[in-house]
């Protein structure tokens, strides 16, 4: 529910201004002046406000301000009694939507209202379209014909419009995010945003406030009030990933926020109540987490409503080729190349290959078959990549470990000089005398290696 703060010092134009809100859905706070404004927003976070321009002890101006100094992202529209739209005008150059002219139609007003809301609303979709890329799709980006990877479907499948809680268990790089993605764009709540925080990758003194938001001057740096992820998830989805990382204090928190459904802000002394689906996703073992005391028990048993365990690559073989389909066909489409086509044999020793980093290991050498061949890719060009991915490498290239069945010494020098070729080749612009010159080559010594792994392109 939207939440409206009405500020005017008429309290018969307020009150009526209030039951027309409410009647309309809004959740209405009221404020008979300025000063009492300024209060409130400065303890509330909202996402309209609508002030009259002349008041006691503070006047519209003033609220404008303190608003676009708490809340940059709340919309403010005025209200101005006839013959003073010069003063309203110049509201909306400080910061204000629109104006309202007295005595106004409530037609125009609700119209008016519902074009602010949509921009706010519109304004938070783009901040998470460029804060996490979400994808449209479901199942789309998953890939998997197995037996395991079917039956994580079908319970996707069957707990999508459930309102329990998710815990996604896996290995790294095993797609836990894409599965919390499917679940959120099967369910009901698909029209409302789904929000994904790396628990891990955030400091624990920046966690809370990223999480439950803050109020101006609660910390350093917080220069302006602001809505936290579960606020911004409200009616929707947030996936917390490697919530093993988190610490007591943030668990505790977390408890509160999935028992109440409510929060309190950093820095607050209201609580914020929301209608938020929460999965987590961890590549930690939870149960002995729970057991060694670094993760509490009450909020594993309600987080682990309803388990999924994500089967490693390495224990679903024979996805591969389907998946190396799928990244070939992306990432040659994201290019504008053609699609390389890989050997039998370059198929056998990616199917023979342990895969510790899983699916996203996988993804990540197709993305450089893509950029880096031309034409067919043989067992030589995968087997000096995955070791270059692999082994520690001193400055000549060369591992630091001999692993106990041998390597392919060809292989991984032939790989490791094609790399540089087109890092050099990039670096330059596709300009092949410069990229000869960080090589340290001469034209004819260059052009040669090119030749030898058929690297076309580029100009003299």
């Amino acid at each position: 529910m939207e939440k409206i703060l009405v500020v005017d010092d008429e309290k018969s134009l307020r009150e009526v201004m209030s039951i027309m809100l409410k009647r309309a859905g809004y959740e209405v706070t009221e404020a008979s002046d300025g000063e009492q404004a300024i209060g409130q927003v400065n303890k509330e976070i909202y996402d309209l406000v609508i002030t009259d321009l002349r008041m006691p002890r503070a006047d519209g101006m003033d609220v404008l301000k303190a608003v676009k100094s708490s809340s940059p992202e709340t919309v403010v529209l005025v209200v101005t009694a006839f013959g003073t739209a010069d003063s309203a005008v110049e509201a909306m150059k400080q910061g204000a939507y629109d104006y309202l002219t007295k005595p106004f139609q409530v037609d125009e007003v609700q119209l008016i209202i519902r074009n602010a809301l949509e921009k706010r609303r519109l304004s938070t979709e783009n901040m998470l379209l460029k804060r996490e890329m979400a994808s449209q799709s479901s199942f789309a980006q998953i890939v998997g014909q197995s037996e395991a990877m079917q039956k994580v479907f079908d319970v996707v499948r069957k707990v999508a419009d459930s309102k329990s809680n998710v815990l996604i268990c896996g290995e790294s790089g095993t797609g836990k995010e894409l599965v919390a993605r499917a679940i959120h764009y099967n369910s009901a709540r698909s029209p409302m945003p789904f929000v994904a925080v790396n628990c891990s990758a955030v400091p624990e003194t920046l966690l809370e406030s990223e999480l439950f938001g803050h109020m101006k001057g609660s910390f350093t740096g917080a220069v302006a009030n602001k809505a936290g992820l579960f606020e911004i998830a409200n009616g929707g989805t947030i996936l917390l990933d490697e919530i093993g990382d988190t610490t007591p204090a943030i668990q505790v928190k977390l408890l509160r926020v999935i028992q109440e459904r409510e929060f309190r802000r950093v820095g607050g002394n209201q609580d914020v109540k929301v209608d938020v689906r929460v999965i987590a996703a961890t590549n930690r073992e939870l149960e002995k987490a729970v057991a060694d005391g670094s993760f509490r028990e009450d909020l594993y048993y309600r987080l682990d409503v309803i388990p999924i365990r994500l089967p490693p690559l390495r224990l679903r073989a024979g996805d591969i080729p389907l998946l190396i389909a799928h990244f070939l066909e992306k990432f040659s489409h994201e290019s504008g190349k053609a699609a390389p086509t890989l050997t039998p044999e370059a198929m056998h020793v990616l199917l023979q290959h342990e895969w510790r980093g899983n699916v996203r290991e996988l993804e990540n050498l197709i993305e450089r078959v893509v950029a880096f061949s031309t034409g067919t890719v043989s067992d030589t060009d995968v087997r000096g990549w995955l070791h270059h991915a692999l082994a520690p490498q001193q400055s000549q290239g060369v591992p630091t470990d001999l692993p106990e069945d041998g390597l392919d010494l060809e292989g991984l020098i032939n790989g490791i000089e094609k790399d540089l070729l087109m890092r050099a080749l990039e670096r330059s612009k596709w300009v092949k005398k410069k990229a000869a010159r960080l090589l340290k080559l001469n034209t004819r010594s260059f052009r040669y290696r090119l030749e030898k792994y058929a690297i076309k392109g580029g100009r003299d």
